[in-house]
């Protein structure tokens, strides 16, 4: 099994390393010193994917397992990582990791250097072993993740978009290290909106009513918006259309469906609607967005 692991070099993944020059001017400047990004980048269906540091990294390495299962060794510690679970490695610690061979997983990752990051990690127990991400957080890493690497790629040495870089993950940590513990009343907010996600998500080619979803949660419908607004920014339907759309997405990316059998595919069965909706919510129309290059 050793010569198929591969540290990188999967199909459709993004890779950005700032050289070590720029690194020093960052870790300089008040602005950036605190925390800033070295590294980042995007394995997707990660097949044999391994890393191994005995000696440990000289940044802190963030791995979001979006996709499939993976593992991580830190310090003779073996840890697996599920999906929707965030692992994080500080620096100097002697590591290993690595793709499921079963199910490989899908990682978005980023290593962070400053001299604040120790104190984020610390502060929010994020090295305390791999942390289940709050459903309410799943697109919205995505996004923020997606909106820095292409301000990174577009902009590698612009200072503003690196101090927006540096703020945007600063707060992402924030929002992941008070979102993953809480009193019993989050706890329990947390599986009510991670059961109502989890059945949406199940149900992408179905048309889902906003009585339906409260029935299966076991909440009233007034509830369930209010903690959809809460945790989310959207009402519970506005949100399952914004799953379709991001599911739309990946299959224009990914396949060469037509636009009507992919609207048929996310339950909408007129395709000049789901133009519509599509474009509304992405950006652009299905035939921009396929067409426009990726990572």
């Amino acid at each position: 099994m050793d010569e198929l692991r591969k540290s990188q070099g999967f199909e459709e993944e993004k890779l950005l390393v700032l050289p070590a020059y720029y690194m020093e001017e960052l870790s300089s400047n008040k602005l950036t010193r605190s925390l800033f990004v070295s590294d980042i980048g995007f394995f997707p269906r990660a097949q044999y994917h391994y890393r191994e540091r005995p000696e440990g990294c000289d940044s802190h390495i963030f791995i979001y397992c979006s996709q499939g299962e993976g593992w991580i060794e830190v310090n003779g510690r073996t840890m697996p990582v599920p999906e929707h679970h965030l692992a994080v490695i500080p620096a100097g610690e002697g590591h290993r990791y690595g793709a499921s061979a079963a199910n490989p997983w899908s990682i978005y990752w980023f290593h962070l250097k400053g001299e604040q990051v120790a104190d984020y990690i610390k502060l929010y127990g994020l090295d305390s072993g791999p942390l289940p991400l709050p459903a309410g957080l799943y697109a919205e890493w995505a996004d923020n993740f997606s909106r820095c690497f292409e301000l990174l790629t577009d902009k590698p040495y612009s200072l503003p978009v690196q101090v927006y870089v540096s703020q945007s993950m600063g707060r992402m940590l924030g929002r992941i290290g008070l979102g993953s513990g809480g009193t019993a009343r989050d706890r329990k907010k947390k599986q009510d909106l991670e059961r109502a996600i989890r059945y949406m998500s199940e149900r992408l080619s179905d048309v889902i009513a906003l009585p339906e979803l409260a029935a299966h949660t076991g909440l009233s419908k007034q509830h369930l918006i209010y903690m959809f607004k809460q945790e989310t920014g959207f009402p519970p339907i506005e949100y399952f259309l914004r799953m379709k759309m991001q599911k739309a997405g990946q299959l224009l990316s990914l396949t060469s469906l037509t636009v009507k059998e992919i609207a048929a595919s996310v339950g909408v069965s007129d395709p000049y609607y789901f133009s519509r909706l599509f474009k509304k919510r992405m950006g652009a129309s299905p035939t921009e967005y396929r067409s426009a290059p990726k990572g």
